[in-house]
């Protein structure tokens, strides 16, 4: 895939726009704002429930830009990440790495937990 169809087309979590190794970087950073990437594979239970969940908070007002990650094709994230449980959840503000987002998926949990992560510094991504 390249750069600039990394996040055109549908991946591992449905609707979710699928960003690749080629593309995650260049992408997230043209995107304003903040944006939340899961990383998750098909077959996860959990990934599918917080896939869900990210759907369902696409709807709602003013959702954060959402993409994912297939963790089984793009292992190079995944190393870069140090995924070593799915679903991971990640956030980004104007392509700048803020951290990872620990809350389970529902949507309420999930806004307060970006608010809460967004009050933060950035980080050093890993």
């Amino acid at each position: 895939m390249s750069q600039s169809s990394s996040a055109d087309k549908p991946g591992a979590s449905g609707d979710l726009p699928a960003l690749d190794a080629g593309g995650f970087h260049h992408c997230l950073q043209e995107v304003p704002g903040a944006a939340v990437v899961l990383f998750t594979r098909r077959g996860c239970s959990a990934c599918h429930a917080m896939g869900d969940a990210l759907r369902r908070w696409q709807v709602d007002a003013d959702p954060p830009a959402l993409f994912c990650v297939d963790a089984e094709v793009d292992t190079a994230l995944v190393r870069e990440f140090e995924v070593f449980h799915l679903p991971a959840l990640f956030v980004f503000v104007d392509g700048e790495y803020h951290g990872p987002l620990q809350t389970p998926p529902r949507v309420p949990l999930l806004r307060e937990a970006l608010q809460a992560r967004l009050r933060l510094p950035p980080e050093e991504a890993p």
